[in-house]
């Protein structure tokens, strides 16, 4: 089962950017993405043998996600179930016979960090609903986290060392995701730097590489031996995220 997981940066932008031949392309099973932006009678999208579920911020032009799956799922969820969170549709929630997929768009502790103390009520929530759902089923999780981990996941963590992304506090909130038993699958197969999923649209930063790794699939457990890849799809244009993509066998 191939997953893919991007922040397209607006839906109906990466339309416009060759969205429907990358879908194609990547022949994945299921497809979640994060900051449509849009509503989805706005965009008229066809994605033939896929079904279709989106979760649109109640704020137009804002945040929001969907997911694309071949096989239906067996429930859909939208939110936490804490009003507070739930306005901004950040996540999505798609129950199959013997995992839950999750997808997720964390939000942004913002310049100033004037949303780092939200941000980090959201870490500890979502981390606990994660633990909810995996008392009935191993999860997956994917999506945009909004935050570098280690230092090995941007390209100048010095300089970045109090900005949003790379925050302790922001950092603090993924080592309580992987000490809560969760696996960052990509580094199960690549334990060196240089690979990045966001790049800054200033000053040329993709072309040189100067960029930061913050969007993950992640996994519980007992989903560990079916595990067979995960990978940063670097080469997809479109956003200034590129996408990232897992296999379950």
């Amino acid at each position: 089962m191939r997953f893919v997981s991007w922040n397209v940066n607006g839906i109906r932008s990466v339309l416009k950017k060759g969205f429907q031949d990358f879908v194609k392309r990547a022949d994945a099973d299921v497809i979640c993405l994060q900051e449509v932006r849009a509503f989805p009678d706005q965009v008229g999208l066809r994605m033939p043998g896929y079904h279709a579920f989106w979760n649109p911020a109640e704020r137009p032009g804002y945040s929001g996600t969907a997911i694309f799956a071949r096989k239906a799922p067996l429930k859909i969820s939208l939110g936490i179930g804490i009003p507070r969170h739930d306005g901004e549709g950040r996540i999505i929630t798609a129950e199959y016979s013997d995992f839950c997929l999750v997808n997720v768009y964390t939000p942004n502790a913002r310049d100033g960090l004037v949303r780092l103390p939200y941000r980090q009520e959201w870490d500890r929530d979502f981390l606990s609903y994660l633990k909810s759902v995996e008392r009935s089923k191993p999860v997956v999780f994917c999506g945009d986290l909004n935050v570098a981990h280690k230092e090995i996941d941007l390209a100048r963590p010095k300089e970045n060392e109090r900005n949003p992304g790379f925050t302790i506090e922001e950092r603090a909130g993924f080592d309580n995701i992987i000490a809560g038993g969760f696996i960052d699958t990509f580094r199960e197969f690549t334990k060196d730097g240089g690979h990045y999923t966001w790049w800054s649209y200033q000053t040329d930063a993709r072309a040189r590489n100067v960029g930061w790794r913050i969007d993950y699939f992640c996994i519980s457990p007992a989903l560990r031996p079916r595990l067979s890849t995960a990978t940063i799809l670097s080469d997809v244009m479109g956003s200034d995220h590129c996408p990232v993509a897992m296999t379950l066998e």
